[in-house]
């Protein structure tokens, strides 16, 4: 390193070391959010590019000379080299669902600083690390999906629990993320015509650059934008047109068209909708949070709530029941460390990846965008009064139906609050009551129309960009759920390829549309229950949610760590080791606590055994209304713990397993036999990262290739 960059580095960490020492050090005061900022910026920065760096060329050895599958089985439906900016587009979009939107908020509960600690080292040391770790060995591997991943490396007793496991687990996550986006759509005219919108505009955008001008990236970056920032404008006319009414859908018709739009998104060709539409949603996205960052530090608004608050200790919070170890780190999952994002990672991102060497910026990067999106839910979330924020995440059962009740009980929670105060933070923002507005989103709009209305319409503009952040909740989270099915699809494929060879081929056509089917058929039965029914389908799932994804993540992790054994890099296990360790411990915890915690707030079977003794005395207990309801929850109380437990269990049958074969494979390294698919050369020029090095545009002039890079063509003979 020259001296030059010495002296940026060591003032990027002074920057994010002092942020970190204000959030420390302070007590009793507010502090301005741009240290938050501060903090995690710096933290990124060393994180990408020195540990990044670090894994990437010293543990894993990328290699650019080697094929991809992308290179080696290009078909174009979905296998496709695929120019890395767009592939970050698509990853990103992929991997940032609802979980670094609503997780800290939710986690704000304990205060600022536990969610914040946790997000920034989560995902540097382990999120990260995850995601990276897999895109390369599944690219090694022709792409293959995580549970048969497990099944071909640690053996068929771990490999069948991680099957079936990561399927069960994928479609629970999947209907968890589709009822959120039909919440947030429904009676939305704006949000539908504006999200639907991008549908035909990402079409246009794949056929632009597949067939009108391939390679225009820039181009039609630049094309997708404006016609993004006009279907959003236009949202608002329609809304307030004669149109309104055709937009303003049911939640019943708008799980219909999710999970017709699902199987279509899953059966195209993948550059025709999935990745031009995420690449055009990671605009809105990173643009947005973007901005958002830019409001906090225009605006300097502090943060209200406390640093660590006193539920933290007590794990009584009306947010969320339980301690902060293990739940915050449940609670906040995607944004630190989240096992949906290994599903991508081993499903479209590495059948388009173009060189191995792009693992860094896509595997990695991604993951650090997504976690500053947590960073900024998380600040929206605290600079609001404390009052306000429980009051909103609060239940009704806690909190009451009116502001007056409302306000008695969060002053009794030590959060002084009016109810002319809540009255008028619902006035505000067109609502007409903001209490109970559990699960985050709301919340998160609250902060985020706080921040833009301090540096553009003042409070004036409060309700319009509250509706906006909630319509771009919705088109945050549909991403995922497109790029969740197909790698769904790709998983249900690997595992009947096992039965079935033809399934092995994962673009056969017979073998797509069945394996479609049943998958946005399983998240698209318990979505439509739940809808239906306020107490079924996936309500009854719900709860899984956390501790299910945090499941996963050590799947991949325990995955990746094996893999790490068997190619010959022991001494570099801990880079996946230790990261797994601090998820089975807080995982294992919180599913003990789940499954057998006397505590009817934490404990399923405690609570079912509450309501149950409610019916053995003819009481209907709240917030059951009558007793058809009370059987109900006994029953969705009794199903999750048999689930968590059931969960748990495979989990442990992956880790022993895989700890067997680490010792195996360290003992006897000559033994080994690894699935991965043997060097072949690759034709392929294109840059690592986002932006070319001197010597790669050099590199790429000299093939004749412009930024976007591509195949080197052969000589003619």
């Amino acid at each position: 390193m020259s001296p030059k960059s010495v002296a940026v580095w060591v003032l990027v960490a002074l920057i994010g070391a002092l942020g970190w020492g204000i959030l420390a050090l302070s007590r009793g005061e507010e502090i301005s959010a741009a240290w938050l900022l501060a903090a995690a910026l710096g933290s990124y920065a060393i994180g990408y590019r020195f540990y990044a760096r670090f894994i990437s060329d010293r543990v894993l050895k990328v290699d650019k000379t080697r094929a991809t599958p992308a290179e080696r089985l290009d078909n174009g439906v979905d296998f496709h080299p695929t120019d890395r900016r767009v592939l970050f587009g698509h990853h990103f979009a992929a991997v940032a669902g609802a979980g670094p939107l609503v997780g800290p908020v939710l986690a704000a509960q304990m205060g600022y600083l536990p969610g914040t600690i946790w997000i920034v080292a989560g995902v540097i040391f382990a999120g990260a690390v995850q995601d990276m770790v897999t895109l390369f060995f599944s690219t090694r591997r022709d792409g293959r999906s995580l549970g048969q991943m497990a099944r071909d490396e640690i053996g068929p007793v771990g490999g069948a629990a991680a099957l079936v496991a990561v399927f069960a687990i994928m479609i629970i996550l999947l209907a968890v993320l589709a009822l959120v986006i039909v919440n947030a759509l429904a009676h939305s005219p704006w949000g539908v015509f504006s999200i639907g919108m991008t549908i035909p505009i990402a079409l246009f955008m794949g056929f632009y650059l597949r067939v009108l001008r391939p390679g225009r990236v820039t181009e039609i970056s630049v094309i997708g934008v404006a016609l993004l920032l006009l279907a959003i404008v236009a949202g608002g006319w329609v809304a307030d047109s004669s149109l309104a009414s055709t937009f303003t859908l049911e939640k019943e018709t708008l799980v219909l068209w999710m999970v017709a739009y699902g199987f279509i998104a899953s059966v195209l060709p993948v550059w025709m909708l999935l990745a031009p539409r995420d690449y055009l949603s990671t605009f809105m996205k990173v643009g947005t949070i973007a901005l958002l960052a830019v409001g906090v530090v225009v605006a300097m608004p502090t943060l209200k709530m406390p640093a660590v608050t006193d539920f933290a200790a007590r794990g009584d919070g009306p947010v969320f029941a339980g301690s902060m170890f293990p739940f915050v780190f449940i609670t906040i999952a995607c944004g630190a460390l989240s096992g949906f994002h290994a599903l991508v990672s081993s499903g479209t991102t590495p059948k388009m990846i173009q060189k191995e060497t792009q693992v860094r910026v896509i595997g990695y990067g991604a993951m650090l965008t997504e976690s500053f999106v947590a960073v900024m839910a998380i600040i929206a979330a605290c600079i609001i009064e404390p009052g306000l924020f429980f009051a909103v995440n609060s239940p009704a059962g806690v909190v009451g139906t009116t502001v007056e009740t409302a306000s008695q009980a969060v002053t009794n929670f030590g959060f002084a609050i009016s109810p002319e105060f809540l009255a008028q933070a619902a006035k505000d923002v067109e609502e007409a009551s903001l209490l109970s507005r559990t699960g985050g989103a709301p919340t998160f709009a609250l902060g985020m129309s706080e921040i833009f209305s301090s540096v553009v319409g003042g409070s004036g503009m409060k309700a319009f960009w509250y509706h906006f952040a909630i319509m771009f909740e919705a088109l945050f989270i549909l991403t995922t759920l497109d790029a969740g099915t197909r790698v769904g699809r790709f998983m249900l494929q690997d595992t009947l390829g096992n039965v079935h060879k033809s399934f092995k081929d994962v673009s056969w056509k017979p073998g797509v549309w069945l394996a479609s089917a049943v998958v946005v058929g399983g998240w698209g039965y318990f979505l439509w229950v739940g809808i239906k029914d306020p107490l079924g389908g996936i309500n009854q799932l719900f709860p899984l949610f956390g501790i299910a994804n945090q499941l996963l993540a050590a799947v991949a992790l325990a995955v990746c760590t094996t893999l790490l054994v068997k190619s010959g890099r022991l001494k570099w296990a801990w880079v996946t080791g230790v990261p797994l360790a601090w998820d089975v411990a807080v995982t294992l915890t919180a599913s003990w606590q789940k499954v057998f915690s006397d505590d009817v707030k934490v404990g399923f079977f405690a609570q079912r055994d509450k309501y149950q003794t409610g019916i053995d005395a003819g009481k209907v207990l709240p917030p059951a209304k009558n007793m058809g309801e009370m059987h109900t929850i006994v029953t969705n109380a009794t199903v999750d713990g048999v689930l968590s437990a059931l969960f748990a269990v495979l989990i442990v049958i992956v880790l022993l397993d895989a700890a067997r074969t680490c010792l195996k494979a360290a003992g006897n390294p000559e033994a080994v036999r690894l699935s991965e698919v043997p060097w072949t050369e690759s034709k392929i020029i294109a840059p690592a990262g986002l932006i070319a090095t001197p010597e790669e545009r050099a590199e790429l002039a000299a093939a004749g290739l412009d930024s976007g890079g591509g195949r080197v063509k052969e000589p003619v003979a």
